[in-house]
């Protein structure tokens, strides 16, 4: 695959801007979230952190419905839309930030960018979901493919690779592929290499390092923030303390070249890029 123009990414006909790098905002409306589970579980609560988030410097917001972290509890789709479609509409009324939907099902995509979001944030393998496909290219919304194995409930017991960089390096290769052959363009897609889903923690290290590796591929978005893997390297078991060490490693994939982080301080997220780029 050919180097992308990484400064821009396509959404609904609105340019998000990649340089610098876009600071992606977490807010997750469910009870169970590992981080912040329950704090932001009802619409009210939601959209005014999401507004907060916003002034302080997110340039995307990412809503999710639904738990994906080890061992979370599956729920139904109505749940999940009556949890995200409210939020993502009156967010959309409140602000012009750019709205991403946090989901592997089609319907709630569908649903969120009906009610004015912006991009799909797939967190299952995207290649074959021609359901989700259709949406996307429907409302020509921006798309965040990301690399997993199995579910929740199966992903710590799947982390056996040969390499990991070729292999996820491969897996989300075939879904810009495949999206390209399901007429969404290349500039509509940013790929994720997945930290956390199905990884120990020397694979998401290696993934973090080789962040130009997939960076000639398409725009990246790294989402360390407030992972496991960050708290096993730092010592920190709360995962609401984290971030001092999922700054070091946004910022460390930022220098090799990603596009987006994810992450759940925005502030102080903001400001070290900032200062690192002051640095620079």
């Amino acid at each position: 695959m050919g180097i992308l123009d990484q400064r821009k990414w396509i959404c609904r006909g609105r340019q998000v801007a990649l340089d610098p790098p876009a600071v992606m905002g977490i807010v997750n409306v469910t009870p169970d979230s590992f981080s912040d589970g329950g704090m932001h579980a009802t619409a009210d609560a939601a959209v005014d952190y999401a507004l907060r988030l916003v002034r302080e410097g997110a340039v995307i917001v990412d809503i999710g419905g639904m738990s994906t972290r080890p061992g979370a509890v599956d729920v139904s789709v109505q749940e999940e839309l009556d949890r995200v479609v409210p939020v993502v509409s009156r967010l959309a009324a409140s602000s012009d930030v750019t709205i991403s939907v946090d989901t592997f099902r089609a319907e709630v995509a569908r649903e969120a960018l009906e009610a004015g979001a912006h991009v799909v944030n797939d967190v299952l393998p995207f290649d074959g979901q021609t359901e989700m496909a259709a949406v996307v290219r429907e409302y020509q919304a921006g798309l965040v493919v990301m690399h997993s194995r199995g579910t929740p409930h199966s992903m710590d017991g799947l982390t056996g690779y040969s390499d990991v960089v070729a292999e996820v390096a491969s897996i989300l290769d075939a879904a810009v592929a495949f999206a390209e052959r399901n007429g969404i363009p290349r500039d509509h897609v940013v790929i994720d290499p997945g930290l956390g889903f199905a990884k120990t923690v020397e694979q998401n290290l290696e993934l973090v390092r080789a962040t130009a590796r997939f960076a000639e591929r398409a725009p990246v978005l790294i989402g360390a923030s407030r992972k496991r893997f960050v708290g096993t390297i730092c010592g920190v078991e709360q995962a609401s303390l984290r971030d001092a060490g999922s700054h070091a490693c946004a910022l460390f994939a930022i220098s090799q070249g990603a596009s987006i982080v994810r992450v759940h301080d925005v502030k102080g997220m903001v400001e070290s890029i900032k200062m690192w780029r002051s640095l620079c």
